[in-house]
């Protein structure tokens, strides 16, 4: 029996030699019932960083509501996303799978940098999500779900398709339309938004209806902020706000402040929601990022890196998911995971099939939420970059000071991390157990180690079929790079 019935057949069969009370009896069926099919809220956010919640450690930024419903159910201290930027990592999110599979590899496919700095052809791969890999969504939906997406799709042009019922604001695009106010003429649902109207808040005002029509029958809920992706934009009584409070040691930045709070408040009002409709015990929330946190407003230390970067500050995520009476409050886990692990965890919560001969890279997390393992099976955990990421007025927590990645391959294995770079055949080598910063390169010091990992990845490449750059690039001109790298040297020289 699968441990989820197990535990509940334990609970009504305890409730039962001790209660005498018909109405309690009922009730305690009827719980249990629920549990079986619960409703779900999936809260996504987009370039929200590591440590930019209270209950991650900000000093700063205030997220009571997010900070409670993390108490109330299980933290991830070592939850990853498959990539460090928004397409590639919700085409991993939505499929379950690692970028190889389904080729979205950066935000368009065109190179992104200046041609002249870097010698490959970058793998260019696709922008939109193939048909072909059914989404979890999809056999939510046909599990008997209603399925509804609120907010950024970014991986076609219409994400209906792709197994929801609903779509409010989702399009191709991957910034919020024209800014978080209007006017949103492209975005679904936002053509006559009223022109003092926040984004952030409508789309909580779209998910509140949500939960609202759909109260009577077992629903999916994928809210997928903009928020707190540029331009970086809040209401101004909030920006005031921050802007008197003191500064941080970690976090300053009032605007991001801002939109923080905003996010925050939605939560709170969704919650009074579940509350008033009788949903809370039956709703299963998780909340998790797609990327790390965007660099020039925010910090993720002490981990190195933010969005774009495969140092962990770019591809960490602050991540926690509740569900009353089922997941023990208060409960922590430290096992890394990754976001096509979502995946197969949705299917299993909502029943749902999971689709026969499609490739599948996550583990389900419902065994370490039902704290019947600490962790997953033995596993290393991949991600694959072969493209170009130019850099932007932040350069501290990059490899160089052009781009924020240049091509890449990487594997976490416990506590080893071993980064491979394509350009120049270079493997760097961490121990997060003792280097979370990423500060110490070991892979001149313990070369055993490097090695195992790079044949572990280098095989993974060619299971997975990797593409690796290998094309020269016409356009490369190493002069002009060198110049550009020692005119960005002396720009750094002049701010210390």
């Amino acid at each position: 029996m699968h441990p989820l019935k197990l535990r509940l057949c334990l609970q009504l069969t305890i409730t039962l030699t001790v209660l005498s009370e018909p109405a309690q009896l009922i009730a305690q069926e009827q719980k249990s019932e629920n549990l079986n099919r619960p409703n779900v809220l999936f809260i996504f956010l987009d370039d929200y960083g590591w440590r930019d919640c209270g209950f991650m450690g900000s000093d700063y930024y205030e997220t009571p509501n997010l900070d409670a419903l993390a108490k109330s159910g299980m933290i991830f201290t070592n939850a990853y996303s498959a990539s460090a930027n928004c397409a590639p990592a919700r085409a991993c999110l939505l499929s379950g799978q690692y970028t190889p599979r389904h080729e979205i590899y950066n935000v368009g496919t065109s190179r992104r940098g200046n041609p002249k700095f870097g010698k490959w052809m970058h793998v260019p791969g696709t922008d939109t999500l193939p048909e072909g890999i059914r989404t979890w969504a999809q056999q939510i939906q046909t599990a008997g779900y209603r399925t509804g997406t609120i907010g950024k799709w970014h991986l076609s042009d219409d994400p209906l398709p792709y197994g929801f019922d609903f779509n409010f604001a989702g399009t191709h695009s991957g910034s919020p339309p024209r800014g978080y106010y209007p006017p949103h003429p492209k975005a679904p649902g936002l053509k006559n938004a009223p022109s003092d109207e926040y984004l952030t808040d409508r789309l909580t005002d779209e998910a509140i209806g949500f939960i609202d029509r759909n109260r009577k029958q077992p629903w999916f809920l994928y809210l997928t902020h903009f928020a707190v992706h540029t331009p970086l934009q809040g209401k101004s009584d909030l920006v005031a706000k921050y802007e008197a409070k003191p500064k941080g040691q970690l976090h300053s930045h009032a605007v991001m402040a801002a939109m923080i709070e905003s996010v925050d408040t939605g939560v709170g009002r969704i919650m009074d929601k579940l509350e008033e409709t009788g949903l809370k015990e039956n709703t299963v929330i998780f909340f998790s990022s797609d990327n790390g946190g965007y660099g020039p407003a925010t910090s993720m230390t002490p981990l190195k890196g933010y969005k774009g970067t495969y140092y962990e500050g770019g591809i960490r995520e602050p991540m926690f998911v509740t569900w009353p009476g089922v997941i023990a409050a208060g409960s922590q886990s430290d096992e890394p995971v990754i976001n096509v692990d979502f995946y197969p965890t949705f299917c299993e919560i909502t029943k749902a099939e999971l689709p026969e001969g499609q490739p599948r890279d996550g583990e389900s997390l419902l065994p370490i939420l039902l704290q019947d393992k600490a962790t997953l099976k033995d596993r290393a955990l991949f991600w694959h970059f072969p493209a170009y990421l130019q850099s932007y007025q932040r350069v501290d927590g990059q490899r160089d000071l052009l781009y924020r990645s240049r091509p890449c391959s990487i594997i976490r294995d416990g506590r080893w991390k071993l980064h491979q770079y394509f350009e120049d055949d270079a493997i760097e080598l961490y121990d997060l157990k003792n280097d979370i910063s990423e500060s110490h390169d070991l892979s001149s010091s313990n070369p055993e180690k490097a090695s195992e990992l790079l044949l572990q990845l280098r095989t993974w490449q060619r299971e997975i079929n990797a593409p690796i750059p290998a094309e020269r690039n016409p356009l490369y001109d190493p002069a002009a790079e060198a110049e550009a790298l020692h005119n960005m040297q002396r720009k750094q020289s002049k701010k210390k």
